[in-house]
């Protein structure tokens, strides 16, 4: 058997790390960019493709804040508005759902799981047309409703099967001592298996959150006024087809758009792995 020697294992070691630099550097070129941009006067950010700034435009930040119908404020609480409404509801159904799933006999469950399962495959554009004929005749066009309210009745299958693989591994015997204690369903779920499944919820909320503040086909759909507009509809509203439009105010308030993904993706990171590793999606 060929034996490396140090030497050559430290070259192999730094030309891999030097790979994985380069890599790493093309990938988040887009964002550093766009960082660089938010600094540029408007017509210099098209005109210089490079990264290196040679002076500051921060009028970038305060043209851009106020530039639409609202200051920018006002369509990020909107947005925040939407996720939280989105997340309480993933939250709340998605765990009553996975845990009758997993801890319940009822007839049909099999079927009934298959068919939640199936429905991950199936493209939101084909159910967008009935959907908004629903809501419309609800009278919940340009509301925060549809946006809000599905996500009660447990329609992401995908947190369901995350939670549902979570609960498996919770061990039985738990409920069955709970059970000789005389504690029901409500009662086990509640005060058992709920505080067990902190990686599985931190899981949704992250994912809820992402999925919901970049969300922009679903709230272009029902959102038709700019009082309502959420922050990916605001950053489309700098885009002018006159060719008029604030490229640099849009690269500023993209900046500050991304800031609560960063944050909830930091602070929220150990739960993800360990939510991933413990339900065994990979």
């Amino acid at each position: 058997m060929k034996v490396e020697t140090p030497a050559k294992k430290a070259v192999k070691s730094t030309i891999k790390h030097l790979l994985l630099i380069i890599a790493s550097l093309v990938m988040i070129y887009p964002l550093l960019w766009m960082v660089v941009s938010s600094l540029r006067p408007n017509e210099l950010i098209f005109r210089e493709a490079g990264i290196l700034l040679t002076t500051f435009h921060f009028d970038n930040y305060i043209s851009g804040w106020n530039a639409l119908s609202h200051p920018f404020h006002h369509f990020l609480l909107n947005s925040f508005i939407v996720v939280f409404g989105s997340i309480l509801a993933n939250l709340v159904s998605c765990s009553m759902a996975a845990y009758a799933f997993a801890r319940l006999d009822f007839r049909f469950k099999i079927p009934a799981f298959a068919l939640m399962l199936m429905s991950i495959m199936l493209p939101v554009h084909v159910v967008i047309i009935p959907q908004y004929i629903l809501f419309s005749n609800f009278g919940w066009v340009n509301t925060f409703l549809p946006l809000i309210v599905p996500k009660i009745l447990a329609t992401d299958a995908f947190f369901i099967f995350l939670m549902v693989q979570f609960i498996r591994g919770i061990p039985k015997d738990l409920d069955e001592a709970a059970r000789v204690d005389g504690a029901g369903h409500i009662r086990i779920f509640v005060q058992i298996i709920l505080p067990l499944m902190t990686p599985a919820l931190a899981t949704t909320t992250i994912f809820t959150f992402m999925w919901t503040w970049n969300d922009f086909f679903s709230q272009l759909i029902y959102l038709t006024s700019p009082d309502n507009y959420t922050v990916p509809l605001a950053l489309a509203a700098f885009i002018d087809s006159t060719g008029e439009s604030n490229w640099g105010g849009m690269f500023a308030m993209s900046i500050i758009s991304i800031l609560p993904l960063f944050i909830i993706f930091l602070v929220g990171q150990r739960f993800l792995i360990k939510g991933m590793v413990t339900t065994g999606i990979k």
